[in-house]
Order: structure tokens, then sequence, then C-alpha cells
């Protein structure tokens, strides 16, 4: 194996590293919103505190990687690559800079709660409308990176997916955080 093959290996670990992660939170999350009591909430406020790691792995992976690989195979001008580049930053600041607060946040609220009946600020918190926004169109940027990565598409194709893929994670967790 050269160190090709070598670094598109791990740029694909590093892919499922961040499925699974993706995967984990969305599940926890979803469970969350349903949650009425501490013992139903506490399990995945933990789960979700421990998966938080594979997001910064991950990333960092991907970028790693896909700088050899474009060193390697492609430039730095290749329009699908910049436009994934861009996609897996905006990935990566929306994490910290979105979801983290509000899922600490929420943690707290958890943790403040007496036992019992969950009360009101932590459902209130789980259903936060920003945080599902970073929950579901980061995933939806992540698919439309998968995209440009197998179909190399030209600079408005690759710009369309991503947009696209932000796009339907934003309305799908609009349309899951409206009242009822």
């Amino acid at each position: 194996m050269d160190a090709y093959h070598l670094a598109l290996s791990l740029h694909l670990l590093s892919l499922l590293v961040m499925a699974g992660g993706i995967t984990v939170f969305g599940l926890c999350f979803w469970r969350l919103r349903s949650a009425r009591s501490l013992e139903e909430a506490v399990p995945r406020i933990r789960l979700i505190d421990r998966t938080g790691w594979t997001f910064p792995v991950s990333i960092l992976g991907l970028l790693a990687t896909g700088a050899y690989l474009t060193q390697h195979a492609w430039t730095w001008s290749t329009s699908w690559i910049d436009v994934s580049m861009a996609g897996l930053i905006l990935v990566a600041l929306q994490g910290p800079l979105l979801g983290g607060p509000r899922t600490k946040a929420l943690a707290e609220a958890v943790d403040a709660n007496g036992p019992g009946e969950l009360g009101e600020r932590p459902r209130w918190l789980a259903r936060d409308p920003v945080l599902w926004i970073v929950l579901l169109a980061n995933p939806g940027v992540v698919l439309a990176i998968v995209w440009n990565m197998t179909v190399k598409p030209g600079m408005p194709g690759a710009v369309a997916a991503v947009v696209l893929g932000y796009a339907v994670g934003a309305i799908a967790a609009i349309a899951l955080t409206r009242p009822r």
C-alpha cells in the first residue's frame, strides 16, 4: 500500500468516525426530545458528552488527509475540493459555536433538575431550533461533500449540493421544532 492509498483509507475512516458521531448525537437528541424524566434524560446527556470527541478528531483527519490527497492527485484550485473544504469548515465552526453552548446549557439544565419529572427548561432546550439546525444541517453538508467527492462536479454543482444539503437539514429542523 502506498502513501496515497493509506491517506485515502484514513480519509474514509475519518468520514466513518464522523458518521458514527452524527448517528449517536442524532439518536440521543431525538430521544431527549421525548424524555419526561431525569432517568430518561441523564444517560443520553452522558452519551452525548462521551461522544463529542469524534467531531474534532474526524474533522482534523478529514482536513489532513484531504490536504494530502489534494496535493498528491489534484490541485488546490479544483472547485469541488474548495467547496467541500468550505463546507467542512462550516461544519467545524457550527458545532462548537452554535451546537456546543446549547448542548452545554441542556446538560446543565438536566443536572440542575431535581429527581422525577424533567422540568420545562430542559424540555425546551431539547427542542431548541438552532441546536436542531446544527444537528440536521451539518449531516446534510457532510452528505453533500461526499456527493462532491464522488461526482466531482464543477463549481455551480458543488455549491448547489452543499447549499441543498444545508437547506434540507435546516428545513427538517424547523419542521421538527415547531410548537405543536
